[in-house]
C-alpha cells in the first residue's frame, strides 16, 4: 500500500489475468495443467501477498507473489529439479537469461512466470494429485498442509479460505464495463 496524501492507494494482479497470463501458461509449459491447480496457486498468491500488493516480506524473508525465502528457492533446484533434468530444464527456461546468472533469487519478485514455477515445485514435490476437482475449501487444507515456502509462517486453512473468497471469487463476480 501506498499512502498519497490521504488517499490510499493498493495495487496488486488482476485474479483473471494472473489465471490466464501466468500460471496457466506455466502449468501447461510444466505439463501439469489442471483447474485445481490454477485454483490453488492462485489461492496461494491470494494468502502469501495478497496478489501481489507485496513483493518482499521482511518479517519472514519471503520474495515475490508466493513468499518464496531464498533458501527454499537454493533447496528446491539443489534437491528436487536435480533429480528430473527436462523439468529443471523447462523451469530454468522461465528465467531471465542473464539476470537469473547474477542474481537468480530475485527472478522470484521479477518474475512471474518462473516464481510460479517454483511454487508450482513446491506442491509438485509433495507428490500430490491434483488433476480431479476439488473445492476451494479443500485447497486450504493442501496449502496449509503442503505449502513450505521457507518463511516458517503458521499456515491457518481458515484464513485462506476467508482470503480466497475475498480476492478470488469476489473478484470473478465483478462485471467488466
Amino acid at each position: 500500500m501506498t499512502k498519497m496524501g490521504r488517499i490510499e492507494v493498493v495495487m496488486g494482479i488482476a485474479v483473471q489475468e494472473l489465471r490466464e497470463l501466468v500460471i496457466r501458461p506455466c502449468l501447461q509449459l510444466l505439463n501439469d495443467d489442471s483447474d485445481t491447480a490454477e485454483n490453488l496457486l492462485l489461492g496461494t498468491a491470494a494468502q502469501e501477498s495478497l496478489l501481489g500488493q507485496h513483493c518482499f516480506c521482511q518479517k519472514t524473508n519471503g520474495l515475490g507473489i508466493y513468499r518464496i525465502t531464498a533458501e527454499k528457492h537454493r533447496e528446491l533446484w539443489d534437491q528436487y529439479l536435480v533429480q528430473f533434468p527436462e523439468l529443471a530444464s523447462l523451469q530454468r527456461g522461465m528465467a531471465s537469461q542473464q539476470q537469473f546468472l547474477k542474481n537468480p533469487h530475485n527472478e522470484l519478485i521479477t518474475n512471474l512466470g518462473y516464481s510460479t514455477g517454483m511454487a508450482w515445485m513446491i506442491y509438485r514435490r509433495t507428490g500430490i494429485d491434483l488433476q480431479k476437482p476439488i473445492e476451494f475449501a479443500s485447497l486450504a487444507t493442501l496449502w496449509a498442509a503442503h505449502f513450505d515456502n521457507g518463511t516458517g509462517a503458521t499456515r491457518n486453512a481458515d484464513d485462506f479460505v476467508q482470503t480466497y473468497r475475498n480476492l478470488i471469487l469476489d473478484d470473478s463476480k465483478k462485471l467488466v464495463a
